[in-house]
């Protein structure tokens, strides 16, 4: 595969926009935790733990949306499912962790956008926002059209990303004003994720052919490469369409697809209960001994 892929040339493979914007990013972070931290607003900065988690949604951003796995996503339907899993169940949950609170707390008092948050980080309406944008965005109808300009292409990524965010943040939200569910109601909150998640990919894992025209078809294919290849490129290539890259049918690539996105899901769902299973046990267990000193044992009647 990658001998194969390398005809699209280094700014297909590597992305240099997205260099340019990671670095950039990463730089702001660090200007504004760091030397100018005052002037955001901050009287000290994050913590190492909270810099490590920023840094490395960075890295895994350029990742998914900059390295060959961005150019690998248009052509097989395997590399873009591991692309959602690590966009929208990881990278959120880096952020929320990463940023200070200082930030978050002012984004949440933000006129508009505070109405915005507080109606859709609610829990019911974060589960089923979450998964209802994901679930719709993988009707055939919806997917191809996502794909067919750059614009719509990244309106509908970072839109699903927001949902993602709203999903994530009643269950690992850093302001304890905000922690509305309780220890045990986000176990059933990431079970209920879990259920809810899943006809999304069953209908991939279940179809006996292709769904997608741009992962069949030569025309849409083509007009999906032409979202991370540049067009002069493209325009000295005939491809035919992605069975040019891929040495197995169609339907199988699609049905791995599903059922890669389901092992992920629940993967990283399963990391995140028991994070937060242990948390919940360790704040219950808080402030007991459980070995009572020997003065303690010892009857009052004796200590007088």
């Amino acid at each position: 595969m990658w001998d194969k892929i390398q005809i699209f040339g280094f700014r297909a493979l590597w992305s240099p926009e997205i260099i340019f914007i990671t670095l950039i990013l990463g730089l702001l972070f660090y200007l504004f935790t760091g030397p100018l931290k005052h002037k955001a607003g901050l009287k000290e900065g994050p913590t190492r733990k909270q810099k490590f988690y920023v840094y490395i949604a960075l890295i895994l951003f350029y990742i998914v949306k900059g390295s060959p796995l961005y150019l690998l996503s248009h052509i097989v339907l395997m590399a873009h499912m591991v692309q959602m899993a690590v966009f929208y169940l990881i990278i959120p949950i880096l952020i929320i962790k990463g940023l200070p609170q200082e930030w978050w707390r002012k984004i949440f008092k933000t006129p508009v956008i505070k109405q915005i948050l507080n109606l859709l980080t609610k829990p019911l309406i974060a589960v089923l926002f979450f998964n209802a944008t994901f679930s719709l965005y993988h009707i055939p109808a919806i997917l191809d059209f996502s794909k067919t300009d750059n614009l719509v292409h990244w309106s509908v990524t970072l839109f699903i990303f927001f949902a993602a965010f709203c999903f994530w943040w009643p269950l690992i939200t850093p302001l304890e004003e905000q922690e509305y569910i309780k220890p045990l109601y986000k176990i059933f909150y990431i079970f209920g994720s879990g259920i809810l998640i899943t006809p999304a990919c069953a209908l991939i894992i279940f179809a006996d052919a292709p769904l997608y025209a741009t992962y069949s078809e030569p025309d849409a294919f083509m007009q999906a490469m032409a979202l991370c290849v540049p067009i002069d490129v493209l325009q000295n290539m005939t491809l035919g369409g992605p069975q040019l890259f891929l040495n197995m049918p169609l339907v199988y690539d699609q049905q791995a697809a599903g059922i890669i996105m389901k092992v992920l899901q629940e993967l990283i769902y399963g990391a995140v209960l028991a994070r937060v299973f242990y948390n919940w046990f360790r704040k219950e267990n808080r402030g007991i001994d459980p070995l009572p000193s020997q003065q303690n044992l010892t009857p009052n009647y004796e200590r007088g």
